[in-house]
């Protein structure tokens, strides 16, 4: 089954805007993809995105997503790490596997006249990784490289102090590279655990932009994904962010706090949800006329940089922002930030913060789409979202019907400056848990 709409894409380089068709396609197997078909220049961008992520570790084994996808490359068949690499350098294809908190990526560049061998290789990846001993161990030392390095890190820190904060007793809260504790005791068995349970079609999304037909596409992923699992174990439940004003310090040394906020938001599909992105864009969107950056950094010299934005997780959803202050003015930003969260909710926005806010919106928008790899990356993005495949056609409608009236009433619904919570690392000034 095939149905298309059409997306805006910028080429680089020309100004001129190309309308390119984007098809939904079901496999003979079952499995749905997106594809933007381009046969100009002959190379094929694919993305994979299996749903669910850290947050399918067992108890106990937390970081095991994370640890296997960073060894699919580190052999596979019959070839160990270096056959493996120098075959994917003589197909001059670029292979990447990832995992994040929510899902576990995949993503191929590669020439189409390579398509055959390269899908062969990746296959292999997929289905018959090797799980080395001493593969094992060389990345289990990069993961817990990064581990300590986070425990260093103000801002890793206060990411993890936040997803605690708002998720507590939830998988959101675990830290997706584990801890130095869980990342020790896995095990090759682990891995070989890890992969079913995070590589399942039921989880599934997929996109591809390039020299490569419908047909092709089609028959290369029920050949890389038709003898996967049909499901996978169950993803964490839905979860309410358990931010309700609160204010949490996190002692750290140095000259600076690094401060992270926000509190429940909206998810896509809600009757709001762009009237609250709208307003959030004026808000916090990180321009240096937002009303956050004007009224912290431009006015009051409190910080280089601030902004927010709208999180959306599989299972909640935020409006979260952050910014970097002197420990000495830490509690004057916040103030701030508070005081403008308060004045939308009460005021909304202007008529000319409206229009200037849903110009730049629309048209940034298209400029995302500059290259093969792009559009394969926010495709499979969008898919994760829920939205249907013509979205990126109708998505400046969205923006562009948005009335003054939605705004005001997004805002007064959606910021709440009782509820707006704070996680301060750093040793700040007159600030304390609350």
């Amino acid at each position: 089954m095939i149905r298309a709409a059409l997306v805006l894409v910028t080429v680089l380089a020309t100004p001129l805007q190309a309308e390119i068709p984007v098809r939904e396609i079901t496999t003979p197997g079952g499995i749905t993809a997106w594809l933007v078909q381009s046969p100009d220049i002959p190379v094929i961008a694919l993305e994979i995105r299996f749903r669910g992520g850290a947050t399918v570790d067992l108890p106990g084994k937390e970081g095991a997503v994370n640890l296997m996808s960073g060894l699919l490359e580190e052999g596979a068949g019959d070839l160990d790490a270096r056959g493996f690499a120098e075959a994917r350098e003589g197909l001059a294809a670029s292979l990447r596997f990832g995992a994040s908190l929510e899902s576990v990526s995949v993503s191929a560049r590669f020439l189409s006249e390579t398509r055959a061998e390269v899908t062969a290789l990746l296959k292999s990846a997929l289905n018959e990784p090797r799980f080395d001993p001493e593969a094992l161990d060389r990345v289990r030392g990069q993961v817990l490289a990064s581990i300590r390095s986070e425990e260093r890190d103000p801002g890793a820190i206060a990411g993890r102090s936040f997803a605690e904060l708002a998720f507590p007793d939830h998988p959101y809260a675990r830290p997706t590279n584990g801890t130095e504790a869980s990342v020790m005791s896995l095990t090759v068995d682990d891995m070989r655990e890890a992969r079913i349970r995070a590589l399942a079609r039921d989880r599934v999304h997929v996109a591809a932009a390039g020299d490569m037909s419908a047909e092709d596409l089609a028959a290369l992923l029920d050949d890389l994904l038709g003898d996967w699992p049909a499901t996978g174990p169950d993803l964490p439940a839905p979860v309410v962010p358990a931010l309700t004003g609160q204010t949490k310090v996190v002692p750290f040394p140095g000259p600076q706090s690094v401060v992270l906020f926000g509190h429940k938001g909206l998810r896509p599909g809600d009757p709001d949800f762009f009237a609250a992105f709208v307003a959030n864009e004026r808000l916090g969107g990180g321009r240096f006329d937002a009303r956050l950056m004007t009224e912290v950094r431009e006015k009051r010299g409190l910080t280089y940089g601030i902004g927010s934005g709208m999180a959306i997780y599989d299972q909640s959803e935020l409006i979260q922002g952050q910014m970097q202050t002197a420990n000495a003015t830490a509690a004057q930003a916040i103030e701030v930030v508070r005081a403008e969260w308060e004045r939308i909710a009460r005021e909304g926005i202007s008529a000319e913060e409206l229009d200037s806010t849903k110009r730049f919106l629309t048209g940034s928008y298209p400029l995302r789409f500059d290259s093969n790899a792009a559009i394969a990356r926010i495709l499979v993005g969008l898919q994760m979202q829920g939205y249907d495949v013509d979205y990126p056609t109708r998505r400046n409608g969205y923006i562009e019907a948005v009335t003054l009236e939605d705004v005001q009433r997004a805002a007064a619904r959606i910021f709440d400056p009782s509820a707006l919570s704070f996680v301060v690392v750093g040793t700040p000034d007159g600030l304390e848990n609350q």
